[in-house]
């Protein structure tokens, strides 16, 4: 049996949690025992009780949540996390190294046996795990824009999908990776006019899918609404 820690992430604007309560029922069913820190699933809308429910512990304190043989997170520890390494600690979470030198070096020193997200590659040599972030971030990308296009955010005022009479926006797309497909196809892209510049490391047929997704939803959005 092992004791997997779920602690409540702590970083600005940081509404994620490690595990879902379906997660902790993953485990619980086979053997394991799950320590969740107080309120960690609020900000993803999970209370304490549905964790309960799939068999959780709920602790008090982040201490208890780290204390466990393996810790589960989302982001990079904090350095006010730094003082729970220690050498018998697994950690999953995405670990952004690259960017994170004291980090990498406090790591090393504490022995903890890192898994950084990021970085597990299937077979295939695919990263699954980066791929539905970079998803919510393409979505997310025409809709941040159109918000910074309004005049309260100081933009210019422009509504992307146009009313009868004034043409629509124009958006350009970057790249056709996961978060250039994922923008494309937003709905908030869906009445703007687009231009798709495709890096040399793009799918092409990844793109080939996105355009024909893209005709169809203006296709929809040329019926007259009555």
């Amino acid at each position: 049996m092992t004791t997997v820690g779920v602690p409540k992430e702590i970083k600005t604007r940081e509404y994620r949690v490690g595990m879902t309560p379906a997660g902790v029922r993953q485990l619980v069913a086979r053997g394991h025992k799950v320590l969740v820190e107080k309120s960690a699933g609020e900000g993803s809308g999970l209370p304490d009780a549905q964790y309960v429910a799939a068999g959780a512990t709920i602790v008090p304190t982040a201490a208890d949540a780290w204390g466990a043989e393996m810790v589960v997170k989302v982001k990079e520890p904090l350095p006010t996390e730094y003082g729970y390494f220690r050498k018998d600690l697994t950690l999953y979470t995405y670990l952004h190294l690259a960017a994170e030198r004291e980090l990498t070096k406090e790591l090393a020193k504490k022995g903890v046996a890192g898994v950084a997200y990021e970085t597990i590659e299937p077979a295939d040599g695919s990263l699954p795990l980066p791929r539905p972030v970079s998803e919510v971030a393409g979505r997310m990308a025409i809709q941040q824009g159109a918000k910074y296009l309004e005049k309260p955010q100081m933009g210019r005022g422009i509504l992307l999908g146009g009313i009868p009479g004034v043409e629509p926006a124009t958006v350009a797309v970057i790249g056709g990776g996961v978060v250039g497909t994922n923008a494309r196809t937003s709905p908030c892209s869906t009445f703007a006019a687009s231009r798709w510049t495709t890096s040399r490391t793009s799918s092409a047929p990844r793109s080939r899918r996105c355009t024909r997704t893209r005709r169809r939803s203006r296709s929809r959005s040329r019926r007259p609404i009555w």
